[in-house]
């Protein structure tokens, strides 16, 4: 679900961007006003749970591969518009030090997966809880939610590549950017995410919604949040991402420029063209190590500077308060 740079016209792009920043203003005032200075580490916490969930990538149907996000299980815990500020910084460090999802595509996704999955999920938890009760009714409302919410910003996705070969053409009328229209990139996207990967989505959600209830309840409920367990599950995930790697295959609309040849037989002139940013880290992998200690070495680092950007925050939120 990640964009790559050169898929959508940079003037997409831009009016991504440009809506997103009325939405990261809000969340950064609704975070000062709303969330207790001692909660800002949990907002850290989410934002390294997104990175790393990420990096479990699963086979879809039709041989591409796809993840889970994690944003609407951040939403239900702390918020949306914290889940909005999470996500957007794990989306971030993803694209500048990973090359994980494009960066002049940055708002793009994070309009879909920092913006339309957190808040739709949210709201469809917070309506449905009022119809199941009971503690699993929770559990159910978290998978429901997570569904809806995944498969939601798939479709925006989808619409955003989809429309790129209607309105961007070059002199020969051949597409610029994406070159799949709607009828094609609607159904890829869809098809793997509503069978699939949605499914995944709500077990990660419910599962860890109520591992989390358990072991530091105080994170759903007011008061002293039991930060040890979470800690725990961070470092788990990080141990355990190299399965990750088993899926075979690309995510449908993240290809490289050899493999859009080989599907197209040629390579739209504003791919080709295009802006080329080289991450650190590309892929999550690093120079002279092994594809598996490489992915480990890349999830420990993506979570360490996420920590360190929440730890700045902490501090500037600090220096507010006084």
């Amino acid at each position: 679900m990640h964009i790559p740079d050169n898929y959508l016209s940079p003037s997409t792009c831009a009016v991504f961007g440009a809506a997103m920043i009325p939405a990261w203003r809000r969340a950064v005032k609704k975070i000062k006003d709303e969330i207790p200075r001692k909660k800002i580490p949990m907002l850290g916490i989410g934002a390294a749970f997104s990175f790393l969930i990420m990096m479990f990538n699963l086979p879809l149907p039709g041989g591409t591969t796809g993840h889970a996000v994690g944003a609407v299980l951040v939403a239900i815990l702390l918020g949306p518009y914290s889940a909005c500020i999470a996500v957007t910084a794990s989306l971030l460090v993803q694209a500048l030090f990973f090359g994980d999802g494009g960066v002049l595509a940055f708002g793009a996704n994070c309009f879909n997966m920092a913006f339309i999955m957190p808040f739709s999920g949210y709201y469809t938890f917070s309506i449905l809880k009022k119809y199941f009760k009971k503690e699993k009714g929770e559990y159910i409302a978290s998978f429901i939610a997570a569904y809806i919410g995944l498969n939601l910003a798939a479709f925006f996705a989808a619409v955003e590549f989809g429309i790129q070969p209607a309105l961007f053409k070059d002199a020969a009328g051949l597409p610029l950017y994406c070159p799949y229209p709607l009828s094609v990139s609607i159904p890829a996207m869809m098809i793997p995410h509503l069978l699939v990967a949605g499914v995944v989505e709500g077990l990660v959600t419910s599962l860890a919604y109520a591992y989390v209830k358990k072991v530091s309840p105080d994170t759903v409920y007011d008061g002293s949040v039991s930060y040890k367990p979470l800690y725990i599950l961070l470092i788990a995930m990080v141990i355990l991402c190299p399965l990750g790697l088993l899926a075979q295959g690309t995510a449908w609309g993240e290809w490289g420029t050899e493999e859009v040849v080989s599907l197209l037989g040629y390579v739209p002139k504003g791919m080709e063209k295009g802006i080329s940013f080289n991450s650190l880290m590309p892929d999550y992998t690093v120079s002279g190590l092994s594809e598996t200690l490489g992915y480990i070495i890349s999830a420990a680092a993506g979570i360490a500077i996420i920590f360190l950007i929440f730890k700045l925050i902490n501090m500037k939120y600090l220096k507010h308060e006084k």
